[in-house]
């Protein structure tokens, strides 16, 4: 099993980023979370996952360890393959996933493309006791000290990403403020990857 890469990378795509390792260049799929700290020509060390089938070999990275288990442990649910469970790793960090299944929230799973409430109740069902339990809230001190980031500090963190990946900041700006437009409630810390995603899917790609 290849459990990590480190190399220079040498591209970074919509949902995947080639690493040159040894003078091989390998194909990484990965969440728009982790490719978006992806910088083409720099070293990159991902933490990963091969998905062996008959006709393939797929490998799939994460910036962390904690996102590389939580991916292996959600594909032990029936009928959660490794694109999806990519995919609710594109929506939640492994925390938010943990505590979607720890309070039993489905509508949070079912923000996933192609989880619906049948699959959600599964998921929290076949979950509850091997996910492990979400990190404990900060107490008030450590709240003190490290401020939550807020909806602006997040829209920011968007558009930064793009601009990392090589879209100009107005161009960015205007691509990010075109997902806003048709996402209803306050941006999240966990909707951050997926409005990376669609905001990534309207501009057509990744530079870089």
């Amino acid at each position: 099993m290849i459990a990590s890469v480190r190399g220079t990378v040498l591209a970074v795509r919509l949902d995947s980023a080639v690493v040159e390792v040894g003078g091989v260049g390998m194909l990484v799929q990965a969440t728009p979370a982790t490719l978006a700290q992806l910088r083409h020509g720099q070293e990159a060390l991902l933490h990963t996952s091969l998905v062996v089938r008959e006709d393939s070999l797929t490998l799939f990275g994460f910036a962390e360890d904690d996102e590389r288990e939580a991916f292996e442990i959600v594909q032990t649910v029936s009928g959660v393959g490794p694109r999806l469970a990519l995919a609710m790793l594109a929506v939640h960090t492994p925390d938010g996933l943990r505590r979607a299944v720890a309070g039993e929230d489905l509508k949070a799973l079912e923000r996933v493309p192609g989880i619906g409430r049948k699959g959600a109740q599964r998921i929290v069902l076949e979950l509850k006791d091997r996910l492990g339990a979400p990190s404990a809230v900060p107490v008030a001190g450590a709240a003190a000290a490290a401020p939550t980031p807020t909806e602006t500090d997040r829209r920011q963190q968007v558009v930064d990403a793009l601009v990392g990946l090589g879209w100009n900041p107005k161009v960015a700006e205007e691509a990010v403020t075109d997902v806003l437009a048709d996402t209803e409630g306050p941006l999240t810390a966990e909707d951050v990857p997926a409005v990376l995603r669609a905001a990534l899917r309207g501009l057509g790609g990744v530079r870089g």
